[in-house]
């Protein structure tokens, strides 16, 4: 059994160019990945509140690990998404969320200058 072959691919994520390897069979799951972080970093982008692409992608980060989260403590408890989300306290979720957007604009500050 010959093992999977590895491919090189030209993607382009907020307007910037980079080369991916992924196994062959791996090609269009990458691709639509690609096609969803490039969607999401241009929305949190155009929504103006987060500038600089180190921070845009950060925040998608976070975004995205939140989303992982929530599903899988949804599906740990056998309820859906949708019912997880009720049980989450919205405001004490907001201020967290601005606390690690304020720390992340911290960490990140300066970071500008060197690009």
């Amino acid at each position: 059994m010959t093992a999977p072959r590895t491919i090189t691919l030209d993607i382009t994520i907020l307007g910037r160019e980079f080369k991916v390897a992924c196994k062959e069979r791996e090609r269009e799951e990458l691709l639509e990945a690609v096609a969803l972080l490039d969607k999401r970093m241009r929305e949190i982008r155009d929504a103006g509140k987060v500038t600089g692409t180190d921070r845009i992608a950060v925040m998608t980060a976070l975004n995205f690990a939140h989303e992982l989260l929530r599903e899988r403590r949804a599906a740990g408890t056998g309820s859906t998404p949708a019912a997880a989300e009720d049980a989450i306290d919205g405001d004490s979720a907001r201020r967290r969320i601005q606390s690690m957007q304020s720390a992340i604009d911290q960490a990140l500050a300066g970071q500008d200058k060197l690009f």
